[in-house]
């Protein structure tokens, strides 16, 4: 039976009997079968040992391949179970998938696994790893495989089989002696796994159900070689460095406490940042033409029902009783934008009516999930909603792409901004037509714009496909912020009309839209971009003017109120205390310019102006200095 392979350049080759993806590479050049991490056979990801028996696309997965990653992953997830099961035979396996930036193995044993564990374990994943162990792949009747791994003592992997239709044929992988249950691919070798390290130990109810015996699970991260490892370790070590919540403490920004969790405390400072970030955005909001309102924080049930978040989005939300009504605290302001919209006749002259709101909501999210300003359950949106007609749906969303990345410059993210469009979910409502309407309009705007996109199926809101805009910071990360959602279905259900230029009663589209996503979430971001050094603009206090002595105290505290007047957030520093220290201590408290005054700066009328980094920039006049370095 001969076999035809057609190469990604493709080029063609004949075989006159099956062919394995690895012989297939061979054939190639037996370098690309050394280098090879997998095979992808017509679209799928499979091993190198894969039997092609028909005629298919080949393309071999190498370093460069986006995919290879995840293979190695995944199977240095196999590496650490083999190692555990070596070290401590008692130890059941239960599952182990890949994760972001890493991988995770849970098991089950008499004792908890200690640091000491992990540095053990990790050796001997080294030394298996160099053992170059070949990993191959069979096939198993269902229950062939319970009985397998009941007499291996792995009950828990006995237990994931049971759970499987009788059916199923399942796939098992050997490297020396270790067996496990697993879809794959793998790497053909252990030998291909040369960068990876243990992370942390934590804990985790078998199959999620917090009734069950509580796991052990050894959280891992590898990577292609040692240099991306590296680099991942000091990516991490760096963003320990610029964890919001030690810059919030150093700064004196905001706290957290038990009795109000995922709420903030902001203090002055932080308060001074909040306040800076929401005027930009409501000068923003007016120069591209939106009104702002104010709307109730708790609302009946029955809007939200009507809008279709109660079936949704019920178990996020907060709700309470009074007067034998069921009412929520709102987690999201559209359905209260509506019943603006419908106080009053709407023509097609009216629109597109754009309605924005600093909209505080709050929702319950799990506790184990809450992380500083990064994940809240009350928060302030920048939202806004555009109500507008079909054909208006392209020059509106157009409008708000390039107030997105303007706004987004104005805070120093330059480059890196990525776009997706993310389409229908399965937990959704409205018809399958409005979607392929809206989702094509949605397109139709990113080619027109000529922006690189990227397609996420399955990822949009429930009530319509969106825009997401995805910043990049200065260690790589990535974080989802803005957004365009276009809905076609909340408007129909909350009763919105216009009258068209017919006299015909239509029913408005609405665009949901942010740009920060949270005011809270967004300036978390900026503490961590910015390790606290925040432009001038939005630093909470941007000078500190110091007296050397007593005697220049008096002229200190009239420059700090002359600037003050000018608008600058500018204290004083009239501590009798060396200035090193005082230079030093508001160098902690990331003060961009230390304003230092002597007898001289006195006597001329002037200051000596020292920047974060200890630059000196001279001696000028207060207006000089406001002029050059504050506006």
């Amino acid at each position: 039976m001969s076999v035809t392979i057609t190469l990604p350049d493709g080029a063609t080759k004949q075989y006159e009997k099956p062919i394995t993806a690895f012989q297939v590479a061979h054939d190639i050049s037996p370098r690309l079968a050394d280098a090879a991490f997998a095979a992808i056979v017509n679209g799928k990801l499979a091993d190198t040992s894969a039997l092609i028996d028909h005629d298919a696309t080949v393309a071999i997965v190498t370093e460069k391949s986006p995919e290879a990653l995840d293979v190695v992953r995944h199977s240095t997830a196999h590496l650490l179970a083999q190692a555990v099961k070596e070290l401590f035979p008692s130890a059941q396996v239960t599952i182990g998938p890949v994760i972001e930036d890493g991988f995770y193995y849970d098991f089950s044993f008499e004792r908890p696994f200690t640091p000491e564990d992990l540095e053990k374990i990790e050796a001997k994943m080294a030394e298996l790893a160099k053992q170059n162990f070949a990993v191959t792949r069979q096939v198993m009747p269902r229950n062939e495989a319970i009985q397998f791994f009941k007499k291996l003592g792995e009950n828990y992997k006995a237990e994931i089989i049971a759970s499987i239709p009788e059916n199923e044929i399942l796939s098992l992988y050997t490297q020396g002696n270790f067996t496990d249950l697993c879809r794959g691919p793998h790497v053909p070798n252990t030998g291909k796994l040369k960068a990876f390290k243990l992370m942390k130990l934590a804990g985790a109810y078998w199959r999620g159900d917090s009734n069950n015996e509580m796991l052990q699970r050894i959280y891992g991260t590898a990577w292609l070689n040692k240099k991306d490892l590296d680099a991942y370790l000091y990516r991490l070590e760096e963003a320990e460095k610029r964890d919001h919540r030690k810059i919030a403490k150093a700064m004196d920004l905001f706290h957290l406490q038990e009795e109000a969790p995922g709420m903030i405390f902001w203090h002055p400072k932080g308060w001074a940042i909040y306040q800076t970030v929401e005027q930009y955005m409501r000068k923003m909001m007016r120069k591209h033409g939106y009104q702002e309102v104010r709307t109730p924080q708790i609302v009946d049930r029955v809007l939200w029902e009507k809008s279709g978040h109660w079936d949704k989005f019920r178990e996020d939300m907060f709700s309470l009783k009074a007067d034998d009504h069921d009412f929520a605290i709102k987690p999201m302001n559209c359905p209260c934008h509506v019943q603006i919209y419908n106080h009053g006749l709407r023509s097609y002259r009216d629109l597109p009516l754009r309605l924005a709101e600093f909209g505080s909501c709050h929702r319950n999210e799990a506790s184990g999930a809450l992380h500083g300003l990064m994940r809240t359950r009350g928060f302030t949106q920048d939202d806004a909603h555009i109500f507008c007609t079909e054909e208006q749906i392209g020059s509106e969303a157009s409008r708000f792409i390039d107030m997105v990345f303007e706004v987004y410059r104005d805070f120093g993210f330059t480059n890196n901004i990525s776009v997706k469009l993310s389409t229908r979910p399965a937990k959704r409502v409205g018809a399958d037509e409005i979607w392929d309407k809206a989702e094509k309009a949605l397109e139709q705007v990113l080619n027109d714009k000529k922006l690189n996109w990227q397609l996420m199926p399955g990822e949009g809101a429930f009530y319509g496909p969106k825009i997401e805009f995805v910043l990049t910071d200065c260690m790589g990360r990535q974080w989802t912020t803005g957004s365009i959602q276009l809905d076609f279905s909340m408007p129909a259900r909350l009763g919105a009309e216009y009258i068209a230029e017919s006299n015909e009663r239509k029913t408005p589209v609405m665009l949901h839209r942010a740009i920060f996503g949270s005011l809270e979430r967004f300036i978390g971001i900026l503490l961590e971009h910015y390790a606290g050094h925040l432009p001038v603009w939005l630093a909470p206090v941007q000078a500190v003017v110091m007296n050397i002595s007593e005697k220049q105290a008096e002229y200190t505290l009239e420059v700090a109120l002359e600037l003050q007047k000018m608008g600058f957030r500018v204290t004083e520093d009239l501590r009798n205390e060396k200035i090193g220290f005082k230079i030093r201590s508001h160098t902690l408290e990331k003060v961009p310019f230390m304003l230092v005054i002597g007898d001289r700066e006195m006597n001329e009328k002037k200051i000596a102006v020292r920047s974060w980094q200890g630059e000196d920039l001279g001696s000028m006049s207060v207006d000089e200095f406001a002029e050059k370095y504050l506006k």
